[in-house]
């Protein structure tokens, strides 16, 4: 993962992986997972490992086919 291909998916990707795992009640390890990596990004010189690498790749693929929620109008 190149520094830039990071730097995109912590910043705008992340969020998205987070609310969704946060919110699906998916296991305790994935929360944690998630949460040290929005943490352990902060830092200017992590990088992930390779294991860490791959399971950040699949999280954000599986986002991008991820059913979209329905929208609750609230205001017309």
């Amino acid at each position: 993962m190149t520094d830039r291909e990071l730097e995109e998916v912590l910043t705008f990707r992340w969020p998205l992986v987070m609310r969704r795992v946060m919110a699906d009640g998916t296991d305790d390890w994935l929360k944690g997972f998630v949460r040290s990596v929005a943490r352990h990004g902060k830092r200017s010189g992590w990088r992930p490992s390779k294991k860490q690498e791959q399971i950040m790749r699949q999280l954000v693929s599986e986002l991008g086919t991820a059913p979209e929620r329905e929208v609750e109008l609230i205001e017309r």
